[in-house]
């Protein structure tokens, strides 16, 4: 829990009245490496905390050399669903732990209590939605305006433990090239 507490207290101060509140609604997680735990279709129940491993958000398809990466989640960062946690509607996308995975997660209606039974509540979910629309954003505009290889450059440059725990084959899919570019890109770097 410390993790949370540390990542939020960043973002305000929260009394002690509230945290306990929000921490009895969190229930501790571990998802098996490789496990998919939001499948298609599947209503998106929960937000949760990353205390430990990495997260794959994927668009499944019949052929698995298909499937197209378009997020990862870490270590103390928030993993959602989150469309379809906002509207509660299917999912058009999995969550997979590429890792063995511990999350911290509260439910729709356990974070709909938090909003209104404590002062800090909205402000956290406000701030945490804006961080998440930001990651959004940012992956956008890489798409926009980076050539392949600078797409590769920058997220190791941000990211450098991803070739240790991530297969190439998603990492190719995430940057949007197909995996025999990708292993031209690396060549020529």
């Amino acid at each position: 829990m410390q993790q949370i507490k540390d990542y939020l207290d960043q973002i305000a101060i929260i009394s002690n009245s509230d945290w306990d509140f929000f921490t009895s609604k969190l229930e501790r997680r571990i998802i098996p490496k490789k496990a998919v735990f939001l499948k298609l279709n599947d209503v998106e129940n929960h937000i949760s905390f990353i205390e430990s491993g990495v997260v794959r958000l994927y668009i499944p398809k019949e052929n698995p050399e298909k499937e197209i990466t378009f997020g990862f989640s870490f270590k103390n960062q928030f993993i959602s669903a989150y469309d379809s946690f906002l509207t509660q509607k299917p999912s058009a996308y999995q969550l997979q732990a590429l890792t063995e995975t511990t999350i911290l997660s509260i439910t729709y209606n356990d974070l709909q209590e938090v909003y209104k039974k404590t002062q800090i509540g909205n402000l956290i979910g406000r701030l945490t939605a804006e961080r998440l629309f930001l990651i959004k954003s940012k992956r956008e505009q890489n798409l926009l305006n980076l050539t392949a290889e600078e797409r590769y450059l920058k997220l190791f440059k941000e990211r450098p433990e991803l070739l240790k725990v991530i297969p190439l084959k998603y990492i190719s899919s995430y940057i949007g090239v197909t995996a025999q570019a990708l292993s031209r890109i690396r060549k020529r770097l």
